[in-house]
């Protein structure tokens, strides 16, 4: 990378560097020959390592055809990480069946998301999660590289670049200086390979058929030019308006859309994209169940125990005063997200089962803050998936009581959010 960057180097380093690694290469072919042969020493597969070696030499016009024939035998042993890098030293070769297979390999993990337009590998890091190899954002980047010289318009390709924006921290690097290096450095290879580093074309923007703003784009303004459009109250009147960009030119356009809104709906309906809330409410209904304990004696007793069955209540569902009432949160994250905060407003007629704040709820790990008027959730880290936290409140007050949506959001990036539905509860006296 250094000698195609015309970096300069002490004389003789590249050359004792190309030559040691062409030593150690020779070495692993000479141990996996041995394999065949039922000599000592050996080693049974071709590894993550001889990936990377290989693709190294290939850069230095140095191949060697056994310790191809051997990765691409043992390519289902590689991790996707050692795969891309297999990948891409056959697309410098110009192996178009081999690098085929590498793609399907690789492909077999590969997740695309229709509804925020983001793709990820979902690796199998089982057994090597810590080593290089296991590293999510480089198996990423690698991979991102190898579309960028074989499919650089497609829209994998793009929508992996999403997914590697998405998931910096604080919107700035990823996990290290070295995957951040190069995650930049597949990001740039994309830009150019698709052409997105110049784009030539003018851009206009209207509101229900008025222009708004005209703006050019090109390769020298790229990451300057003006690129909001801001709408402020009575600008925006009640019903359905349009939104149109009008392009002229050249180049891929991206855009996005925020909408903040206050809202006096009897229903508030629940909303997110990048994460979603889903809220659920349970009456306990405790069960007659006990254990035999050992007594004073070592006699066996019946000693009673806590439990209790689930009953999900729907919308405006009537209640009992005295219930005890477990609400769940159901969250669901599209990327690896830090310092979130999930909001449960509380119902007026309820009151907190739990009465100390700390490390409490039952499911993912988080800091529960009990308040007056809502029960808070700080989250240090929120990995991609599916999660859920639950708590206990009990029915007191009689009377018909609206539950405003739980509420997630990224205590930093504020734009980051989602809510649940409302929820109605009618609790009524035990004597009705």
């Amino acid at each position: 990378m250094a000698k195609a960057n015309d970096v300069a180097l002490v004389p003789g380093v590249y050359e004792r560097g190309v030559e040691w690694l062409k030593r150690y290469q020779d070495q692993q072919i000479e141990l996996l020959k041995n394999a065949e042969a039922n000599k000592k020493p050996y080693k049974t597969h071709a590894d993550n390592l001889d990936a990377l070696v290989y693709m190294v030499l290939v850069d230095a016009d140095v191949a060697s055809g056994d310790m191809r024939a051997y990765l691409y035998r043992d390519r289902t042993k590689l991790s996707v990480y050692g795969m891309a890098l297999f990948g891409l030293a056959l697309e410098k070769q110009q192996q178009a069946e081999q690098l085929a297979m590498i793609l399907r390999n690789i492909e077999q993990y590969l997740v695309e998301d229709d509804e925020n337009q983001t793709a990820y590998l979902n690796l199998p890091n089982a057994g090597y999660w810590w080593y290089r190899y296991g590293s999510e954002f480089e198996a990423h980047a690698m991979y991102l590289k190898l579309l960028a010289r074989t499919e650089p318009k497609s829209r994998k390709a793009s929508r992996l670049v999403k997914y590697l924006l998405n998931n910096r921290k604080h919107a700035t690097y990823w996990n290290s200086t070295r995957d951040t290096a190069l995650c930049i450095e597949a990001i740039a290879e994309y830009m150019v390979a698709s052409g997105e580093d110049r784009p030539d074309m003018t851009v206009e923007i209207y509101y229900d058929g008025e222009k708004q703003k005209e703006v050019k784009i090109d390769a020298e303004n790229l990451f300057s030019f003006d690129n909001k459009v801001v709408l402020v109250g009575d600008a925006i009147s009640t019903g359905r308006h349009t939104i149109e960009l009008r392009k002229k030119g050249t180049g891929p356009l991206y855009y996005n859309g925020y909408l903040t809104t206050f809202t006096l709906e009897k229903f508030i309906e629940k909303a997110g994209l990048e994460v979603k809330v889903n809220r659920k409410y349970y009456k306990l209904v405790e069960r007659d169940e006990s254990v035999k304990v050992a007594g004073s004696r070592g006699q066996a007793v019946d000693q009673k125990v806590e439990k209790y069955d689930r009953e999900e209540l729907v919308n405006l569902a009537q209640i009992t005063s005295g219930d005890l009432i477990e609400i769940e949160l159901e969250i669901e994250s599209k990327n690896d997200y830090e310092y979130l905060v999930f909001e449960d407003m509380k119902a007026a007629g309820f009151e907190p089962y739990e009465l100390r704040s700390g490390y409490g709820g039952k499911g993912m790990r988080a800091y529960m803050e009990i308040r007056d008027d809502r029960t808070a959730f700080f989250v240090r880290h929120l990995a991609r998936g599916r999660h859920s936290i639950a708590y206990r409140m009990r029915a007191e007050i009689p009377g018909q009581f609206n539950a405003l949506p739980a509420r997630g959001y990224a205590m930093y990036a504020p734009e980051l959010k989602g809510n649940s539905d409302e929820m109605q509860v009618r609790i009524v006296d035990e004597a009705e």
